[in-house]
């Protein structure tokens, strides 16, 4: 599926081949922190379908507890998550974040990993009284 993604500023803007069946939930505390959240889904795609149309993201390298060295890119301006990447100026694959791209509703995971670091509470939220906007 070709896929548009843009940061919420528009500085950034990109395009990509992603496999549905490789979108995937990520309980793990670094994805937490990370994305400011309970979790971060994201698409891999192999580095050839993806293109940069516009922009340069900002990146940090992030050192796993296995030592393995990971860039975690986004915008500098407005702060929005673009990919993660192996910490190499030819990587393989990106990991696209869900929440910048066009096609997001498309994208549902098809699988949930490091769930030990789940939080309890982020699991089911169907209980949750919910509302159309925004709280008044």
């Amino acid at each position: 599926m070709n896929v548009q993604g843009a940061c919420h500023c528009g500085r950034i803007r990109y395009e990509a081949e992603v496999d549905p069946e490789k979108v995937a939930l990520c309980n793990c505390t670094d994805c937490q922190v990370l994305s400011g959240t309970a979790y971060r889904v994201s698409a891999t795609v192999p580095a050839a379908s993806f293109r940069l149309l516009a922009g340069t993201p900002k990146v940090y390298v992030k050192t796993a507890e296995s030592g393995t060295r990971r860039r975690q890119s986004f915008c500098e301006h407005c702060g929005t998550p673009i990919a993660s990447s192996a910490d190499s100026d030819t990587p393989p694959a990106y990991s696209l974040r869900i929440g910048p791209l066009a096609q997001r509703a498309l994208l549902p995971p098809r699988r949930r990993q490091w769930c030990r670091s789940a939080l309890d509470w982020s699991q089911d939220l169907s209980a949750l009284p919910a509302i159309e906007g925004q709280a008044t």
